[in-house]
């Protein structure tokens, strides 16, 4: 089941000034890369990242290592969050240095890619019930209830400093 989109025009106008200021801010060779006739408007980014994403999210170890590994993504409220196990190495960096990196890819077509720090939710609030029922939208509802994450598993959402987005269209030759 695809969710429906949960932005607000003012977290679209955000997110579009968070997509220009990363781009105007982004070093030459990104920008050969991504050429402003590929680059995706946050209204854009919102219908391409609907539902689950895979994300592959780079979190940082006390030696200064960063680690990779995927995890479920949902864009939400203009922003990508995720969970994880409570006992997870993943968390425990997070928790430790927030600051984590992450990519979405869809082959050749799609790159979205974030950098910031990773906000770790209470889920006892009542605060984040809009983000539970996008999760409850993926992944099924009261199937999701029964397994009982929501309230025991972290979630966290990234505080982007730097967001790039982009679609290409390349015409690779017939085999």
């Amino acid at each position: 089941m695809v969710a429906p989109m949960h932005e607000t025009p003012d977290q679209h106008a955000t997110l579009q000034r968070l997509l220009d200021e990363s781009y105007a801010s982004a070093g030459e060779h990104l920008r050969s890369i991504i050429t402003p006739e590929q680059r995706i408007s946050a209204e854009q980014l919102t219908n391409e990242l609907q539902g689950m994403v895979l994300l592959a999210l780079a979190t940082v170890n006390a030696a200064g290592e960063p680690l990779v590994a995927p995890v479920d993504g949902h864009f939400y409220q203009g922003k990508f969050w995720f969970g994880s196990a409570a006992n997870s190495v993943r968390f425990r960096h997070i928790r430790a240095r927030p600051q984590v990196s992450a990519t979405h890819m869809r082959g050749e077509q799609l790159v979205v890619i974030v950098h910031g720090r990773a906000v770790e939710i209470d889920t006892s609030t009542g605060e984040y019930d809009g983000f539970k029922e996008q999760l409850r939208e993926v992944y099924g509802g009261d199937d999701w209830d029964d397994a009982g994450f929501w309230g025991t598993a972290p979630y966290a959402y990234i505080e982007a400093r730097r967001l790039y987005a982009a679609k290409f269209n390349f015409n690779k030759p017939q085999e």
